[in-house]
């Protein structure tokens, strides 16, 4: 028996994630990381509170939780960041009321903070260009950095899809590439020729310097140790590049995704197809891209309606 105290809870919820969910390990640590915020809120509430209260799961009510969202104000988080932190603790409530451990949830009596909605960074097309080819050169480590942004985006990849990537995922005589998206749910999206070229001169290139290494398996993109590149390995590499070529925003793995899905549907994609290849689970996700085609709504408008005068 676990008890009714969170800190317990809160390890069997991250075992139930891993076990039954199949989160990746990133999601994982982000809800031990909030929940573990959340009970040291709690905790520190209930020491300076009269009587002491501990962390015992029956006083923690929706007050307390307020009080916790009002602590994650004081310590200047976003809304943003604040919603994301609240939704972890309303998980965890669920989970315990679905075990029976707890009634009813408390945090459903909060709402979520209001969210200012923000325009996803993305790159106009020639700078999206210029970006990729100022990834010049036949040094192993150059063909392997314009291999992954070409991928990325070619197929409006996550940044934690593109790191996934085994060799065994891309299809070249079909064109196609498996991916594992959020909830390790698997999609299969077309990849570009470009893209598909990128990819072929990088594993040629590492199979002439490594020839002893797997041909048929493991990684796509490797460090330079052999193990597979991770996400922050390349933001970092983006973060440079970009920066030498001049692009006067932050440029970000994510921005290239936001960026094909901007150019996909600007240049007239459906998006039903778009949220497919983004492997969003609602429409309403995709149609924050649809800000960037209104130029374009207005030229058709102009020339199809009969009362554009």
């Amino acid at each position: 028996m676990t008890g009714k105290f969170l800190a317990s809870w809160i390890d069997t919820f991250k075992e139930h994630l891993e076990a039954e969910k199949g989160y990746s390990p990133h999601t994982i640590r982000c809800y031990q990381h909030d929940l573990a915020e959340f009970q040291e809120i709690m905790s520190a509430s209930a020491r300076s509170g009269e009587g002491a209260k501990d962390t015992a799961l029956d006083h923690i009510s929706s007050l307390e939780i307020r009080s916790y969202l009002a602590a994650l104000y004081r310590k200047r988080n976003g809304k943003r960041t604040i919603a994301r932190k609240l939704s972890a603790v309303r998980s965890l409530f669920r989970y315990l009321v679905k075990h029976g451990v707890i009634q009813s949830s408390p945090a459903d009596a909060v709402s979520t903070p209001k969210q200012n909605r923000s325009i996803p960074v993305w790159l106009p097309v020639d700078d999206m260009f210029r970006l990729l080819d100022a990834l010049k050169g036949d040094s192993l480590l150059t063909l392997r950095n314009r291999a992954i942004f070409e991928t990325i985006y070619s197929c409006g990849l996550r940044v934690s899809e593109a790191a996934g990537l085994d060799v065994e995922d891309v299809d070249t005589s079909e064109r196609l590439v498996r991916v594992r998206g959020k909830g390790n749910k698997e999609r299969v999206i077309p990849i570009g020729k470009v893209s598909l070229e990128a990819v072929g001169r990088y594993r040629m290139a590492l199979e002439n310097q490594a020839p002893t290494a797997e041909k048929a398996g493991g990684p796509l993109f490797l460090n330079r140790n052999g193990g597979r590149l991770t996400t922050r390995s390349m933001a970092r590499i983006l973060e440079r590049v970009s920066s030498r070529c001049g692009i006067p925003i932050p440029v970000s793995p994510h921005a290239l995704r936001h960026s094909f899905a901007t150019h996909m549907l600007d240049a007239g994609a459906d998006l039903k197809v778009v949220q497919e290849m983004l492997g969003h689970q609602s429409l309403s996700t995709t149609q924050q891209y649809t800000h960037v085609s209104i130029s374009r709504l207005m030229e058709t408008y102009d020339k199809a309606h009969p009362r554009k005068e």
